[in-house]
């Protein structure tokens, strides 16, 4: 059955309102007058650039049609794909998600186009088309859900990537549902699905889980390195990077976890071997990119795990590096307060020298979506917590209840349910320090954690 009104009668009562002639809206719009005869008799199919040229003809806003021509052409009617890929594409472009999730629902009935929508789904997330990208990779993994393929598990991996975001409960949730996929995957292909969950809970704080993913990279890194007999070529490599970074990496997060569970010594010895790893004979202009970034952070990092043991007289020479490199002011802000409030150090020069870089950091703040953006949001309540204790410490009450209200806010809108219990517990400790005005603003986000939790308990049947 045709809906009520179609496009064809739309056009025609255009032109007939209008008072044009079809010679006149063929010249005004682009479309050949024959084809708009055709078109508007229902003896030919209209053609999506057809389409866009008749709505710009018709000054009509950009893809006016489409849910019209959706239902038309690939509800109504049989699909083909040699129509149905310019539409998607066209949805995507337009941002015309709706458009999207109703067509793909009608057309998986067909199988034939599952293999078609994954390519295009690799197509769109290249060109940067992430949600509309997201939706196929969907539709893809809904019909082969009881595939055992690598087609289905590379789409729980394009799902989970996408997946990762501002709130840490939907972060853990992806991760959980993707792990049992990654042994699907193309054994290279594993190595930087295992890097990116291996990210992910390092940013959740999951220290255990963090630890036997980086040796799982390792290990499976060290296989795929002992059958590789010859350098692959950059152009020809599954893999992200080349596969001693890897190696190197497994490494590093190996010595992150021991940093932030408080074993330096063997967070020392990791970054030993990873600094040994990167060693490598022959290397080449992208290697060396990396033996010079593994190079850095081992000298680096040796300060840090030093500095953390109370070796205070690194201090000077680790405040220097963070000068130079300052995308790692935030990272080494957070660890030196830590170490004053463990050792009782005075920093207030150390907070007066970064203090424009402070508040640059906290009020230009975006909560954005990756799991680098994850740990960077981790680290920023990591930084106001830490912040709020060191006033404390010094009896500076108002300046530490600030930072830790600003702190309970940050870790509300990351839904980081530890941070918001410290937060918590510390505010009532110190609570007889709170202006009115933090009072006021401490009520609000507990109403705001009230009724997240109210929300969360109401749909407790969920799984994650």
């Amino acid at each position: 059955m045709e809906p009520a009104t179609t496009i064809r009668s739309t056009i025609e009562d255009y032109i007939r309102k209008q008072g044009y002639t079809l010679q006149y809206f063929a010249d005004i719009s682009g479309v050949n007058a024959g084809t708009l005869s055709a078109i508007i008799k229902g003896t030919r199919p209209i053609a999506m650039a057809q389409l866009d040229l008749i709505t710009q003809g018709m000054n009509l806003e950009e893809g006016y049609f489409y849910e019209t021509y959706g239902a038309e052409c690939f509800v109504e009617s049989a699909p083909h794909w040699r129509r149905l890929e310019p539409f998607l594409q066209r949805c995507a472009e337009l941002d015309k998600l709706d458009c999207i999730q109703r067509v793909i629902q009608q057309v998986t009935d067909d199988r034939s186009y599952i293999s078609e929508l994954f390519e295009m789904a690799e197509g769109m997330l290249e060109r940067g088309q992430q949600k509309a990208a997201r939706m196929l990779y969907e539709c893809v993994a809904e019909c082969e859900k009881y595939q055992h393929s690598e087609r289905l598990a590379l789409c729980q991996y394009r799902i989970f990537t996408l997946s990762l975001g501002q709130n840490q409960h939907d972060n853990l949730r992806a991760a959980v549902h993707f792990e049992p996929y990654i042994n699907r995957l193309d054994e290279e292909r594993q190595l930087d699905a295992i890097k990116d969950l291996a990210n992910t809970y390092s940013a959740l704080r999951y220290w255990d889980k963090l630890f036997a993913l980086a040796d799982e990279l390792g290990h499976k890194a060290e296989i795929i390195q002992s059958y590789t007999k010859k350098k692959v070529i950059k152009e020809n490599r599954i893999t992200a990077y080349p596969l001693f970074v890897y190696r190197a990496y497994s490494n590093l997060l190996k010595s992150s976890a021991c940093e932030w569970r408080e074993m330096y010594n063997d967070a020392l010895e990791y970054t030993n071997n990873y600094a040994s790893l990167v060693k490598i004979p022959n290397p080449d202009d992208e290697d060396m990119i990396y033996i010079n970034m593994f190079n850095r952070w081992a000298e680096v990092n040796t300060q840090l795990y030093k500095l953390m043991m109370g070796k205070t007289e690194v201090l000077p020479e680790y405040l220097a590096w963070i000068e130079q490199n300052e995308e790692e002011t935030l990272t080494g802000l957070v660890k030196i307060i830590e170490a004053a409030n463990k050792y009782d150090l005075d920093i207030d020069y150390v907070i007066s020298k970064f203090d424009n870089s402070i508040n640059s950091m906290l009020n230009d703040r975006t909560l954005s979506e990756g799991y680098n953006e994850q740990m960077k949001n981790n680290l920023y309540s990591k930084l106001l917590f830490e912040l709020a204790m060191y006033y404390f410490k010094r009896e500076r009450y108002m300046e530490g209840i600030q930072k830790l209200v600003t702190c309970l806010s940050s870790a509300i809108k990351i839904n980081n349910s530890n941070d918001i219990i410290q937060c918590v517990a510390l505010f009532e400790r110190y609570r007889s320090f709170a202006s009115k005005e933090i009072e006021d603003i401490y009520y609000n986000l507990m109403e705001e954690v009230y009724g997240y939790y109210e929300i969360k308990k109401n749909h407790s049947y969920t799984f994650v």
